[in-house]
């Protein structure tokens, strides 16, 4: 492998190992803050307890999430310097906007969260719960408003010598094109993948003797997820119809779409690229891709062969292809186990028992959403290629020119060894976390006189 690839390799494997972690930050935090709501609301000692879980829980996948996305900055520097002279004065903002604001914000309510149940006031506690999770929906969307930039460009010019992406307005290159429809996909994403860990650790505990909090678990992230994947539809809509109008190249590979037309949906299949074809089975509706797009079975979208004639080469079809298709099936999954968590929440509430078959099936509902979470993630940013700035600036002219393959191939084996010792260690923990049943607790005395 040259330079760029292994380049390109480990910063993919740091992303999406850090990506891992964030899914359950921001899906947990919204958890996290609906039972420290409950607990405001009926100050007893299980809802304190169960307060006090999530909390626990969510600390623990925070501090991991935050030491595992530090490396991809300093990647840029390191192993993507061309990238970083041409998009610092863009990314700058962003960035440094993500860590000031976003960062600090989640940190410093997550310390009032941590530490402050009986030192400040009950309301400033309630609040400092929701301030952790707005915390981290801003974080979010810094980020995906820098990303989201390298998709679909705006508000810029380039410098007098071609080098540099110059901003010229900051709203429209915050505010881009995908930034919108891009945050509230992922955005919704997360909660579904935090509400489906929240069913499952529920169904741990509804077998594991702590009924009540087990099946208020279950009862919240269902509820949660339900209103989340209702969201999804519209949202995906609204996605799907900004790729097609900004980046059709993407759709192209997204269906293995060859020649230019109206755009098919495949169910499955594999992708024969040497006769320009796919083997599998298909939407029986033709069209039906153009139809969600644009509500027309006859509206046109761009084909692989105007993508390799206009920029010489596509994005890797194979990958690109599979990964989308693996999003969409995994969504079919999210939804039959909402499905199960709904039928496990309506037994309960109703006085039937909840048989222990459906509780461990429960278990593996959130495979799903983080198949869904990473796969999105490999269409995002492998169907943009050959560019890691759409249409400005290429990948394979990106990459450090000063890094050799040995110093990338020794980093790529100690980080993958690190990451596997971290990733050792937040399982222990966090299953030593959830292991633990919630103790329940005395309820805090009442602290609305105290001094925040």
């Amino acid at each position: 492998m040259d330079v760029a690839d292994l380049a390109r390799l480990q910063f993919a494997f740091t992303a999406a190992y850090h990506f891992m972690f964030v899914p359950l930050s921001v899906g947990v935090g919204l958890i996290m803050a609906i039972f420290q709501t409950k607990a405001y609301r009926e100050n007893t000692p299980q809802n304190v307890a169960a307060a006090t879980f999530w909390a626990r829980f969510f600390t623990v996948t925070f501090a991991v999430g935050v030491a595992t996305g530090i490396t991809m900055e300093f990647s840029f520097g390191t192993n993507w310097a061309d990238y970083s002279r041409f998009v610092g004065d863009i990314f700058g903002a962003p960035l440094a906007a993500e860590a000031l604001f976003a960062f600090f914000l989640e940190s410093t309510f997550l310390g009032v969260v941590i530490f402050g149940r009986n030192r400040v006031s009950k309301k400033f506690y309630l609040a400092s719960a929701w301030l952790v999770w707005a915390g981290s929906c801003l974080s979010a969307l810094w980020i995906i408003i820098a990303n989201s930039w390298m998709q679909t460009p705006a508000g810029y010019t380039i410098s007098a010598d071609g080098t540099r992406a110059l901003m010229t307005d900051f709203f429209q290159a915050a505010f881009n094109p995908s930034t919108l429809a891009r945050y509230f996909h992922t955005v919704i994403a997360l909660v579904i993948m935090g509400a489906l860990v929240a069913v499952a650790i529920g169904a741990y505990h509804a077998r594991h003797g702590k009924a009540e909090f087990g099946h208020k678990s279950i009862a919240v992230g269902t509820i949660v997820a339900i209103a989340a994947c209702v969201a999804m539809l519209p949202a995906m809509h609204q996605q799907a119809v900004v790729t097609s109008v900004q980046q059709p190249e993407k759709l192209a590979a997204m269906e293995a779409q060859y020649e230019d037309g109206p755009a098919d949906m495949w169910i499955l299949g594999w992708v024969d690229e040497q006769n320009e074809s796919v083997i599998g089975i298909a939407v029986p509706i033709d069209g039906m891709t153009s139809i969600l797009i644009a509500n027309d079975p006859a509206y046109e979208t761009m084909g692989l062969h105007s993508v390799k004639a206009e920029y010489g080469e596509t994005a890797p079809v194979q990958v690109v292809f599979q990964a989308y298709h693996l999003m969409v099936a995994g969504f079919g999954g999210i939804a039959l186990w909402v499905l199960l968590g709904l039928i496990a929440m309506v037994k309960h509430k109703k006085g039937k028992e909840v048989g222990n078959g459906l509780l461990k099936a429960l278990y593996f509902g959130p495979i799903f959403p983080f198949l869904c979470i990473e796969s999105g993630w490999f269409v995002a940013e492998i169907g943009r290629q050959p560019w890691i700035v759409w249409e400005l600036l290429r990948t394979d002219a990106a990459y450090s020119q000063s890094v050799d393959p040995v110093q990338l191939t020794i980093t790529l084996v100690l980080f993958a060894a690190i990451y596997l010792f971290i990733l050792i260690m937040y399982i222990r923990i966090a299953l030593r976390v959830i292991k633990e049943s919630p103790k329940d607790e005395l309820p805090a005395a009442s602290a609305e006189g105290q001094v925040m």
